[in-house]
């Protein structure tokens, strides 16, 4: 036992990508570990570890090579004496990649969890060379996750308060009915009006934060295609609209929701509202409550941001009851912005500075008129016309006061001729 211990001090910590040997491991800190998992409680992780041993080889091949699914799961585990620690998994919250989002930390009872897990976010945003900033979600009382995070540098950017509308009130809400005479389903070819709508309902941090582009709002043929699979296999059923305003040709409001076909999950939708529109939330949630009285009653599940405070009003004021609430943290890596080397302005003269504003012949002085133009043209042709005829050093051209022009070779014969 003691060779064992000094062998374990002796070890230090490795941190690497997930294998699948690492799968039972994974399992067991998902049932242990005290970071906060999805809203939707502990069951998603269970299903994710059902779901990640049965596609584990194929999402093994598909980060080898680029495509869209290239990050489907990216996990890293810090082991020690093959012994799992910890096990991080992040994903890019954009398509360009500067913005990643740390999806969950597990960590190990009874061991260093501040420290290792601080190890595997560091090693998260020193291999990851294209993220420039990292979000997260929390649950606020989460005390032990929350330490972590800011001792790593997340600060918090929002507060994300979960709602449920239970059955009999989804049902009160579909009799009325919503006043929407521009809901248009959503395509590709919306993709900019749906960014234009995204960025005006965040404040300027969160949106630079989140840094979403149109491309965002697409969806790639692959993606479609995995989609499509995922709610033939699970019975669920997708249904998203947007409400256009033609005066300004613009998207004032959008809703997504995903309705459970059997009957046992609730349905969840996502609602963005422009500020300008708030008065958009009863009539979107009367519309939502319309498409779910198809289905199986469940009650309903949206999220609402803090800095919407109308929609967080409305639902509370309908009834609807308050589940989680959790904070968004961002945290930004400075040292990826490649810095300029200074330069010093010292021994740099001013006519190199402004080379390129110097004038390429000397400029003519101004208040000069044409005739005088003419007339120095006229003895600048002359002088070169003697110049070439005249071969003897006496025969040199000069200005008299009147502007005219004489050589001495004439004024000696006339000199001669008095004589």
């Amino acid at each position: 036992m003691k060779m064992n211990s000094l062998l374990s001090q002796n070890l230090g910590v490795v941190i690497r990508p997930v294998q699948y040997r690492d799968l039972d491991g994974i399992e067991r800190l998902t049932n242990e570990s005290f970071a906060a998992l999805t809203p939707k409680g502990e069951s998603d992780g269970i299903k994710q570890m059902q779901w990640l041993r049965r596609w584990y080889g194929l999402l093994k091949f598909l980060s080898w090579f680029p495509n869209p699914l290239k990050y489907r799961f990216c996990g890293y585990v810090a082991e020690q004496g093959r012994i799992l620690l910890g096990m991080v998994q992040v994903s890019p919250f954009n398509r360009t990649g500067s913005t990643w989002r740390v999806d969950k930390v597990l960590l190990e009872r009874g061991s260093d969890r501040l420290g290792i897990g601080s190890q595997l976010l560091r090693y998260c945003f020193e291999s990851i060379l294209e993220a420039r900033t990292w979000i997260l979600e929390v649950n606020i009382n989460d005390a032990d996750a929350l330490a972590l995070y800011r001792r790593n540098g997340f600060q918090k950017l929002a507060e994300i308060t979960y709602w449920e509308i239970n059955p009999q009130l989804l049902a009160d809400l579909a009799q009325s009915e919503p006043d929407l005479p521009n809901l248009l389903p959503v395509s590709n070819a919306d993709a900019q009006l749906l960014y234009q709508l995204d960025t005006a309902s965040m404040p300027p941090l969160v949106r630079q934060v989140f840094d979403r582009q149109t491309c965002d709002f697409k969806t790639g043929l692959l993606e479609g295609l995995a989609d499509a699979v995922k709610q033939w296999r699970n019975k669920t059923e997708i249904v998203s609209g947007y409400v256009f305003e033609p005066q300004r040709k613009a998207a004032i409001g959008y809703f997504q929701i995903k309705l459970d076909r059997k009957g046992q999950e609730p349905h969840v939708a996502t609602l963005t509202v422009h500020p300008a529109y708030t008065w958009l939330y009863p009539e979107l949630l009367s519309q939502l409550a319309r498409i779910a009285q198809d289905f199986p009653q469940q009650g309903l599940h949206l999220a609402s941001a803090d800095y919407l405070p109308e929609g967080e009003e409305y639902l509370e004021r309908i009834g609807a009851s308050r589940v989680e609430h959790t904070l968004i943290m961002s945290r930004s890596v400075w040292h990826k912005v490649r810095e300029s080397k200074f330069v010093s302005l010292e021994g740099i003269q001013l006519p190199e500075v402004l080379q390129g504003l110097q004038p390429a012949r000397k400029p003519i002085p101004g208040g000069m008129s044409w005739g005088q133009q003419d007339k120095h043209s006229q003895t600048d042709r002359i002088v070169k016309k003697n110049a070439k005829n005249n071969t003897s050093k006496d025969s040199v051209a000069f200005f008299t006061n009147n502007g005219s022009v004489e050589s001495s070779g004439q004024c000696e014969s006339d000199a001669d001729k008095d004589k």
